[in-house]
């Protein structure tokens, strides 16, 4: 049996490529844990919901009132027609003495005979908002490291893009690493993104040395991943990218956009 969870330590790549090029390369660390496997995942260092060095609340994801994450993402599976008798495994920052900022969470999503079927990419904004975007192979097939997925934009994430165009993720794993890549397209007819950003580590099981040495390396990552956002864009704006103000939007609104169409898979 695999452990309930894991530790991924690694980098977050940005890329922009118009009208300025602007990049940026950052350490992090992120779990992946089996819903429902949850009460085994802690460890001396880190616990679900409870307070601690490092820890994962619940009410911070899916319908965000503490309720079970594994039930919730299956009955979203089941109305979308999509297979939901297999583990399921949310990818996420972790709170860091108490507080925690998630760009995107990732909610891999199995069969029953372990193939990868579904991720439901949750996405948060600096304004409180929260957009999910359920992705799967509109064949049916599984999603593989040659699968690219699809969707179109429907939130406001970045002063510097407006809300249109469409994403392409891919998604890779296997035993040891897994990485994930992101696409943004501000056009529908652009042959290159306007953007790229990949996220990977190498994989290790949650324990408590794990834990603790992640810890040591960046205690305050947290908080680091809101300052280094605004940070980088002062440096768009000194760069004289176009700024967009946000649209009118319920903070409270978490619709699900699936798929826009099947991308060829190369």
């Amino acid at each position: 049996m695999s452990a309930p969870a894991y530790l991924i330590r690694g980098q977050v790549m940005h890329e922009r490529m118009r009208p300025a090029r602007h990049r940026f390369v950052y350490p992090v660390f992120c779990l992946r844990l089996n819903l429902a496997r949850l009460d085994e995942a802690g460890n001396f260092w880190f616990g679900v919901n409870r307070s601690g060095l490092m820890s994962l609340r619940t009410h911070d994801y899916g319908s965000r009132d503490g309720s079970d994450l594994d039930a919730w993402m299956r009955a979203q599976l089941k109305e979308a027609g999509l297979p939901h008798d297999g583990e399921i495994w949310l990818q996420t920052f972790p709170r860091l003495f108490g507080f925690v900022f998630n760009p995107v969470s990732f909610w891999y999503c199995h069969d029953g005979s372990g193939a990868l079927r579904a991720v439901l990419a949750e996405v948060n904004n600096t304004f409180g908002e929260t957009h999910r975007y359920l992705l799967s192979d509109l064949d049916g097939r599984e999603i593989t490291a040659h699968t690219r997925l699809v969707c179109a934009k429907a939130m406001h994430v970045s002063p510097f893009c407006e809300v249109r165009g469409s994403y392409r993720f891919r998604f890779r794993d296997n035993d040891a690493a897994t990485m994930i890549g992101i696409d943004y397209y501000d056009d529908a007819g652009a042959e290159t993104p306007l953007i790229h950003t990949a996220i990977g580590g190498k994989r290790t099981a949650l324990n408590s040395e794990n834990a603790l040495q992640a810890l040591l390396a960046q205690p305050f990552m947290t908080f680091g991943i809101v300052a280094k956002i605004h940070w980088q864009a002062w440096k768009l704006w000194r760069k004289r990218v176009p700024f967009f103000r946000k649209p009118d939007r319920s903070p409270d609104s978490a619709a699900t956009t699936a798929n826009l169409k099947k991308e060829i898979s190369s």
